[in-house]
């Protein structure tokens, strides 16, 4: 079978009305794992306070939350493809529950530790399942828009546990968040069984439209060896290694080095996703409307890369200006790079393992991140460790530049 991308008539170009039902469903369902995900930065203080961790042990528990999310990665996209974008979706997101529920009950750190990793297999599940929902959903010229809508799940995640964990320890002590965090998945569990559904065969479009295509047989192993999709799964895999870093300790950073009170590194560190959510879409809808995803993956990485000369020596107001710029350069960057990965695809029906190949990259780099820094940290200053983060991103700008993407 000819390793070529799927054409799509102009037929499939009218988005179904039910799809943006969909997207709120699977965005509900998504937000509880980035959610849950952030809520140990703004506590992170008190957590190495409460079980005696250093700070490489206290960036593990960012660190495995990825785990399960990059060992799921690949084998996600087959149990999509066996059991459903649905059971997978409410598997994800009871594993959120679960494993937040054990964190909230933990007295000791292995527990804590147990929970993390459960919540990760929400994670893996969930940032498979999702895309590939609105890939179904969504014809591929319009889908730039609702992917960058999507992907903004993990800056409001953010932004919500950076801003109200700080207030929940005060009132109610840590566990608290936890609490939090799985009330919150419950909700969306119950909403996303509520309202998701596959298209009817008047509504399918995007990775459904081609009856032909359902029914060609396809080839796992041409998927599996398409190296523009590795690239993006690289450049994917550094991106979010650097964000990570950065998110993960940059409110201990404020607040120890700084003098910054809990609420406010953790508000400031937030302000770079609360952009975030507004260049994200926008990203997504201009690389719609110019025709060219790697331009909008590029540039901004570039850019992003040249400003990990500042996270750790600038002081006063030139860190919130810092943290509004990271904002508006990484908000594209993610949401444009899923975009890619089912053009890349030779079958719609083989859109969800190129799903699995980039979430391997995303919750690799999510791994890696935040242990790595905790790890530079401990035996460097902290601009020393910020510098480190350029040539990784340099290694995402090549990659995503090597990719053969529109």
């Amino acid at each position: 079978m000819s390793q070529q991308p799927v054409r799509l008539g102009k037929s499939a170009a009218k988005t179904p009305h039910y799809a943006w039902v969909i997207l709120l469903a699977v965005y509900l369902a998504s937000l509880a794992a980035p959610l849950n995900q952030f809520k140990v930065p703004p506590v992170m203080p008190i957590l190495r306070g409460t079980f005696a961790l250093s700070y490489g042990s206290a960036g593990m528990l960012m660190s495995i939350f990825s785990i399960m999310g990059f060992v799921l990665a690949i084998p996600a996209g087959l149990i999509l493809r066996r059991f459903g974008i649905k059971s997978t979706g409410l598997t994800a997101v009871g594993a959120v529950i679960i494993g937040s529920g054990l964190g909230a009950l933990s007295h000791s750190s292995g527990l804590l530790f147990f929970g993390r990793f459960i919540e990760g297999v929400g994670m893996g599940l969930i940032m498979v399942a999702a895309p590939s929902a609105i890939a179904l959903w969504f014809p591929a010229e319009k889908r730039g828009l609702p992917m960058g809508l999507w992907a903004s799940c993990v800056g409001v995640g953010s932004i919500v546990a950076m801003n109200l964990a700080p207030a929940l320890v005060v009132s109610f002590g840590w566990r608290s968040v936890w609490w939090a965090g799985a009330g919150f998945a419950f909700v969306a569990f119950i909403l996303f069984s509520a309202l998701f559904r596959l298209p009817r065969r008047e509504e399918m479009t995007g990775a459904a439209a081609s009856q032909d295509a359902q029914e060609a047989p396809v080839s796992l192993g041409k998927a599996m060896a398409n190296r523009s999709l590795w690239m993006l799964s690289l450049s994917f895999l550094t991106f979010n290694l650097v964000i990570m870093a950065l998110s993960s300790f940059y409110p201990d950073f404020l607040n120890t080095i700084r003098n910054y009170t809990l609420a406010n590194a953790s508000f400031t560190t937030s302000l770079m996703m609360i952009i975030a959510i507004v260049s994200g879409p926008l990203g997504g809808y201009l690389s719609d409307r110019l025709g060219s995803r790697k331009i909008l993956i590029v540039v901004p990485y570039v850019l992003m890369a040249a400003l990990f000369l500042f996270p750790f020596t600038l002081t006063g107001s030139m860190i919130t200006v810092l943290m509004v710029a990271m904002g508006i350069l990484l908000g594209p960057i993610a949401p444009v790079l899923l975009a890619g990965v089912p053009e890349l695809m030779a079958s719609p029906q083989l859109a969800s393992i190129g799903m699995g190949v980039a979430a391997l990259g995303q919750n690799l780099g999510m791994f890696i991140g935040p242990a790595m820094f905790g790890y530079l940290i401990g035996r460097m200053s902290w601009p020393a460790a910020g510098y480190v983060m350029i040539p990784v991103c340099l290694i995402g700008v090549i990659s995503a530049a090597l990719a053969k993407i529109k």
